[in-house]
């Protein structure tokens, strides 16, 4: 196993590898699953590539910041309750203990080699210089909005995405004066995106290692099968809950609903073969899970402002 990481149960305590000391705090999410990360010796941060999928990847949290990009393949980005699509050159950034996740759509058949490039610090780490190293204070308010989660658009995710990739192939100050660069960057651009809502971010709730199993299945579940439009009960069935039981157990624990998660994956579907294919709007509604086309058609103008129609060639432009 990559000693770098370990996947436990760990609602009281994490390791602080800066101290090396065992701290009590508070985890919020406890249905994710802790990943204890090993920043390097000699570093002041972690930086990897990364397949997909594999087993780290899962619906996870840690103490430290953490920097994603994804390089290929296009999917569903999970970030504390907010549910998004992405696409290659989708830069986001992670506070610590929010509980995230990106998932490829449809699931691949083979692995996608070097899918992400992730970078993972404590924000202690450079906020603890700030009274040496003043113009490091830039930083506060971006470690702050973290917390909800950012995702950047435009020149600064080009940007942000160009020093991720240069990174690899240097060490010591070079890549520090790097980091300094990217987190410059970000902490100057208008160019964000706040993703998980505040009531979210402070949530404290408990939880056990069944229900983080049960969640999995049933997310699982859904990923594969929601063309098929499985109902409550098909999910309920298989964590061994009832209907109304599975129901306020998903919502507390996704922060959103049954339904309003189908609607997501159906909206994603849709928008992929609008924009990929030529099918007509009528095909695109029913192979994307939806009952009628006039629901299809207020859905997706109340989801994405567009119609059916308008998004198809407002993608077509971009490409």
């Amino acid at each position: 196993m990559d000693a770098a990481f370990l996947y436990f149960d760990a609602r009281h305590l994490f390791r602080n590898f800066t101290a090396m000391t065992l701290i009590e705090v508070p985890i919020p999410q406890d249905e994710a699953t802790y990943e204890q990360i090993s920043i390097p010796t000699g570093g002041s941060f972690l930086w990897r590539c990364d397949d997909y999928p594999w087993k780290r990847n899962v619906w996870n949290y840690h103490p430290e910041i953490e920097i994603h990009l994804v390089r290929k393949s296009n999917g569903l980005a999970y970030v504390g309750d907010y549910i998004g699509n992405f696409e290659p050159g989708h830069l986001s950034m992670v506070g610590g203990l929010l509980p995230h996740n990106w998932i490829s759509l449809p699931a691949p058949d083979n692995v996608i080699r070097n899918r992400d490039i992730v970078v993972q610090f404590l924000p202690e780490t450079y906020l603890e210089l700030r009274s040496l190293l003043p113009e490091l204070k830039e930083l506060n308010k971006l470690f702050e909005l973290a917390k909800l989660g950012i995702e950047f658009h435009g020149e600064t995710a080009a940007q942000g995405g160009a020093i991720l990739e240069s990174m690899a192939d240097v060490n010591g100050i070079e890549r520090l004066s790097k980091m300094i660069e990217l987190l410059s960057l970000f902490a100057r651009s208008n160019e964000v995106k706040t993703l998980a809502s505040d009531h979210f971010a402070s949530l404290m709730r408990r939880g056990s290692q069944e229900d983080i199993l049960k969640l999995e299945t049933a997310l699982t579940f859904l990923q594969d099968n929601f063309l098929k439009n499985p109902s409550i009960g098909d999910v309920a069935q298989r964590v061994g809950m009832s209907d109304s039981t599975f129901s306020r157990f998903f919502k507390k624990q996704t922060g959103n609903s049954y339904t309003d998660h189908l609607i997501t994956l159906r909206l994603y579907s849709a928008k992929r073969l609008l924009r990929d294919t030529n099918v007509s709007v009528t095909k695109v509604c029913y192979e994307a899970g939806f009952s009628n086309i006039s629901n299809f058609n207020r859905t997706f103008l109340k989801s994405t402002g567009l119609r059916p129609l308008a998004y198809r060639k407002a993608a077509k432009q971009r490409v």
